[in-house]
């Protein structure tokens, strides 16, 4: 009689942002893909009421078998003004309201199957504390660079260093291992010391010290060498970093599914190559309609050609679609656009308001420059398929990873932007961006950059490549502990 298969279950725990559940469920597959589906994974995700995970339909339902996820009752915010809570506290506030029913969900789970080790999304290291509970590996998963977790692990120190506000601090703050930084660049949570935001980060960089069995993060040695090598060699003083495993770049595979992404596709197949420049703020970032109106007009000044996908009515709030499931609120949000913009670019632009395929444009040989909001998803991508970048940052950790294309990278320019009521980037400046990098001696060697480390990235992912290597030796790992079903 054959002995059943050993098969290792592995459970995720995600949050209710669709980009952080991409990122996670990317990993698991790549994960099946290198261990020929000898792993099991369950991802359990808090929803929200508006989650824009159930918009997105054709990514859950395209899962390998081996994957199965669970979406918990949804949680609400209707005690809460939303339009005073920034995105990472209504993370950290969903993470907290989703607490009972995800303990609920791993306890059951382990009833009925061996689970060797479990995953958390950054936004919820209060799970590590079910893993030790449960006797088992526990793990953060950091869907971000590791320039972003140094900033984490550095923040003590550098609440004790600065005195005043840190966008009002007048020079360059050192992050070991890292480019120097503006005040202004670090995230969006530590720019008011006196708001909850700030005291959910200080708490998170403690527990990041605490996940004593490791953090993944979803970068590459070759990208950022030094912030890796500064991480890994600080063994010595009372705080120890506990292992840090890079395991990018992991990027969303297959096809979009959709039809207004093959119209996108077909329109692309259309132009000549590397003369488009691609526009997209991402899963939640919006613009104001002043905002709208100078970047449309600076596309249209420019003369060259462009693909704006994921267009979206105005809202003040840069953030303010990040948790709802359709980021076109009205019928017809094109009729925000400048009048008369669509006639006068016809031909020359495409605006969607639907989702694009955007790892599928960005692989396109017709796209030459990608103007971005700077998530870091968006950022691997275009560095995969070796797409220099215009940094737009928006919210959350963006400007820090602005700050690393540009300065660091080298492979982005950055606008300048414009006070008054609020921060604005004017037409004009749009347009010296996109000539820079489509006509001009410093867009070749932004491309030359670009290009040397998709070369890395490919490297990296690469069947002896370093980070398929951390991957390897994680699963083999977690394969030694696994038991039959």
């Amino acid at each position: 009689m054959e002995s059943s298969p050993r098969t290792t279950h592995i459970v995720i725990v995600s949050v209710p942002a669709f980009s952080h559940q991409v990122s996670i469920l990317e990993f698991a597959k790549r994960l099946l893909h290198l261990q020929a589906n000898t792993f099991h994974v369950t991802c359990i995700i808090p929803t929200l009421s508006s989650s824009p995970s159930t918009s997105k339909p054709f990514f859950f339902q395209s899962l390998p078998q081996n994957i199965r996820c669970i979406f918990l009752p949804s949680v609400n915010f209707q005690d809460l003004d939303n339009n005073g809570v920034s995105v990472e506290v209504q993370l950290q506030l969903s993470v907290s309201r989703a607490m009972p029913s995800v303990r609920e969900n791993l306890i059951s789970l382990s009833n009925t199957t061996e689970i060797t080790a479990l995953i958390a999304d950054a936004m919820f290291p209060e799970a590590l504390e079910f893993g030790k509970k449960l006797n088992i590996l526990s793990y953060v998963y950091f869907p971000c660079s590791i320039m972003t977790l140094s900033i984490f692990f550095h923040s003590q120190n550098l609440d004790e260093e600065v005195s005043c506000e840190y966008k009002d601090h007048p020079g360059l703050l050192q992050i070991p291992g890292c480019i120097s930084i503006r005040g202004i660049d670090l995230p969006d949570s530590v720019q008011d010391r006196g708001s909850l935001a700030y005291k959910l980060f200080l708490q998170r960089s403690k527990q990041y010290l605490n996940a004593h069995d490791g953090i993944l993060v979803n970068s590459f040695m070759e990208m950022e060498e030094e912030a890796t090598k500064a991480i890994s060699q600080h063994g010595h003083g009372d705080c120890h970093y506990p292992p840090v495993y890079s395991i990018g770049p992991i990027t969303q595979s297959g096809s979009s599914g959709s039809k207004s992404g093959c119209e996108c596709l077909l329109w692309l197949d259309k132009q000549k190559p590397n003369s488009v420049t691609y526009v997209s703020f991402g899963s939640g970032g919006t613009l104001s309609q002043e905002q709208i109106n100078e970047l449309a007009l600076g596309l249209e000044l420019s003369k060259h050609k462009f693909l704006w996908a994921n267009f979206r009515a105005p809202n003040d709030k840069t953030s303010a679609t990040y948790f709802s499931s359709d980021g076109c609120l009205v019928d017809d949000p094109l009729h925000f656009l400048p009048l008369g913009f669509l006639e006068r670019t016809k031909g020359q632009g495409l605006v969607m308001c639907e989702w694009a395929p955007q790892v599928e444009v960005l692989g396109h040989k017709a796209i030459g420059a990608f103007l971005s909001h700077c998530g870091w998803n968006s950022i691997l991508e275009s560095v995969v398929h070796g797409v220099p970048m215009i940094a737009w940052p928006l919210f959350a950790e963006q400007r820090t990873n602005a700050a690393l294309v540009t300065d660091g990278l080298k492979v982005a320019l950055r606008p300048n932007v414009t006070s008054g009521n609020g921060v604005m980037v004017k037409k004009e400046e749009v347009v010296k961006l996109i000539k820079a990098l489509m006509e001009g001696l410093e867009g070749e060697e932004i491309r030359r950059k670009v290009k040397e480390v998709k070369k890395f990235a490919n490297c990296a992912m690469m069947e002896d490549g370093s980070s398929t290597r951390t991957i390897s030796k994680l699963a083999q790992k977690w394969k030694s502990l696994g038991k039959s079903f």
